[in-house]
């Protein structure tokens, strides 16, 4: 894997290019910065680059923070619908005004993104972009190649910027001489046209396959324009694309859909683009995804760090199913599926036989569910504080096998959950779905159909298995009371391997009878499909341009709906929540705007 010794070797680059000694002993460059015709060569450039790949995936702790994470398992997640940020009110302030839509400009966690993004991202793919052109020691095929490879990273950092700041971002290319008199005001559409001219060098000079793993190829910076082009509803742009990546016949879909988010399983068939991650190379695993080191179980023995982003009720509703297997697009959250929320763990409790679509237990943890390998989940033992956090664990896609531990999970630094599991940034599925979108948008109905079902004929290929016999055991000591055993914390005490843990069940459309109803199908598969990947609230966004919106809701009526359901199970996070199309985009953050003063502006809907 050619970034896990990313970080290592950049900086002894760095610290070479510092203290080699020059003709004039007189000459010394201060402490980590380097002289650039050190790295005018295709070594050199090679080299950069790698340390740019690895500001990609969070390397740059502690630079910058959890609000950096290329996961965005913050602005994306919860502050959607599909997740909570906070496992305990008083635990991380900052973090929590995200998920309750009440974030301020001096908010820590928008100012990581922001560094991330322009002082560790572009800045570096920028200076990359220079010294190539200065370059006289590598060849012309070379040259492009790199650069196809820079600017494709410039315009993924662009990207990420843009999703949580907007248009209300710096346009710095590598001819700037004094990036710190760019302003941010922009016009409408200017930086994500930026991002796809970037991405259209990237695509016709990118190969069609990289030897090595974590670099991007054509079809990637293919796959990332269209997702730039989908986020203004420009199905034009985005189609060609998308037909060019399933015409390709390069990628498939994995057989089953949790293949997707085992370690095993990095770099597979499915995937277009992964974020790589490595453990126990360097201290603190720095070379896995930090920006996620918070996101882990975090009570009993299971227990790591820190229980955050934990799974919403509302996301267990919607994978619930009619008889013939399909969504309950519009009854979904009228009643709450089954839960254990302030029930204890050595308390009777029977989870549900409601009839779900199986992909709920490879992405939410609920108690009585084996989960992975590490036994059946006991409930509120295994949970940091259920009144705040709901009744489920922390997201599980970026989870590892009990068996996995401490080989390819970190050995070292006290966010103990930090694994080898790539992030699966552009995948095969996302193609499928967004050209399904494309699809509904045009009236192409049964393209729609045909697409969406293909997502749900697998989704029914793997269900998690592990039935508890509840009625063979006494309703008063299921299942954690008195004579529990540790063999019992695998087992439940009886179990059924051999039969499905839960009632799934599901089914394929047969129909659309009209565009409407087809970019309801399309946008729902998308939330199964991709719930707790940090997508979830920018798709709300985007959809919010729709003529019929989401399901013929707003964005506001969405999660409004959501933070007062919510009441049902969390009595006080979400309490006197309220989201606002004023909400859709973080302020700049201030001490940004206080060191260009004139120069970076705060977003209007940010002035008071």
């Amino acid at each position: 894997m050619f970034l896990k010794l990313a970080r290592i070797l950049l900086v002894c680059l760095l610290c070479l290019g510092a203290s080699s000694c020059s003709t004039d002993f007189l000459e010394k460059h201060p402490f980590g910065e380097y002289s650039e015709n050190y790295f005018e060569n295709e070594k050199g450039i090679d080299a950069l680059l790698i340390g740019a790949y690895a500001m990609v995936g969070g390397s740059s702790l502690w630079d910058v923070s959890w609000g950096a994470s290329i996961q965005n398992w913050t602005y994306g997640s919860g502050a959607s619908d599909d997740a909570y940020i906070e496992s305990e009110l008083t635990n991380s302030i900052p973090v929590g005004d995200i998920e309750r839509w009440e974030v301020k400009p001096t908010n820590p966690y928008p100012a990581d993104k922001w560094k991330w993004a322009f002082g560790l991202g572009i800045y570096r793919t920028n200076d990359i972009l220079n010294l190539l052109h200065k370059s006289k020691d590598i060849s012309e095929e070379k040259r492009i190649e790199y650069e196809a490879e820079a600017r494709f990273l410039r315009a993924l950092f662009y990207f990420e910027a843009w999703l949580v700041f907007g248009d209300y971002i710096p346009i710095i290319d590598e001819n700037e001489k004094d990036p710190s008199l760019v302003t941010n005001l922009n016009a409408a559409g200017e930086v994500l046209r930026f991002i796809t001219t970037d991405l259209e060098y990237a695509w016709q000079n990118l190969p069609e396959n990289q030897e090595q793993v974590g670099r991007p190829t054509s079809y990637a910076a293919m796959a990332l324009a269209a997702m730039a082009y989908l986020q203004e509803l420009d199905y034009q742009n985005a189609k060609p694309l998308l037909d060019e990546i399933i015409a390709s016949g390069k990628y498939a879909l994995m057989p089953n859909f949790f293949d997707n988010f085992r370690i095993e399983n990095n770099n597979n068939v499915e995937s277009i683009f992964e974020i790589q991650a490595n453990v126990n190379d360097i201290e603190e695993s720095l070379n896995a995804e930090m920006g996620i080191g918070l996101n882990w179980p975090h009570g009993g023995d299971i227990g790591m760090c820190c229980g955050f982003h934990q799974t919403s009720q509302n996301l267990a509703n919607a994978y619930k199913v009619d008889e013939s297997g399909l969504p309950l697009f519009e009854t979904f959250n009228d009643v709450d599926l089954m839960n254990d929320a302030g029930i204890k763990s050595d308390e009777p409790f029977t989870p549900s036989t409601h009839l779900l679509d199986p992909r709920i237990d490879w992405t939410i943890s609920r108690r009585g569910i084996p989960f992975l390998d590490w036994g059946i989940n006991r409930g509120d033992d295994w949970v940091r504080k259920q009144r705040d956090g709901g009744p489920y664990l922390p997201a599980m896609k970026t989870f590892f096998y009990k068996y996995q531990r401490y080989t390819l999970s970190t050995t070292t630094g006290w966010m103990s959950g930090v694994n080898a599991n790539n992030y699966r940034y552009l995948r095969y599925a996302h193609i499928l779905l967004w050209r399904a979108e494309v699809a509904a948008f045009e009236g192409d109905l049964t393209t729609a159909k045909d697409l969406v079902n293909q997502i749900r004929e697998r989704a029914e290929n793997e269900v998690v298995m592990g039935k508890i016999l509840i009625d063979s055991l006494p309703k008063s000591v299921y299942p954690w009371g008195e004579g529990t055993t540790e063999a019992d914390y695998q087992t439940g005490g009886d179990v059924d391997w051999t039969q499905p843990a839960a009632n799934y069940k599901v089914g394929l459309y047969a129909t659309f009878s009209n565009a409407n109803e087809a970019m309801s199908a399309v946008q729902w598969e998308q939330r199964l499909e991709f719930a707790t990947e940090g997508r979830r609230f920018f798709d709300l966004r985007r959809w919010d341009n729709l003529p019929n919106k989401i399901g013929g809701k707003s964005m506001a009526e969405v999660l409004n709906k959501f933070a007062k359901s919510d009441l049902r199970i969390r009595d006080n996070m979400m309490y006197d929540a309220e989201f606002t199309d004023s909400k859709k985009y973080q302020p700049i953050p201030q001490d940004v705007i206080d060191s260009q003063p004139n120069v970076i502006h705060q977003r209007p809907d940010y002035i008071e």
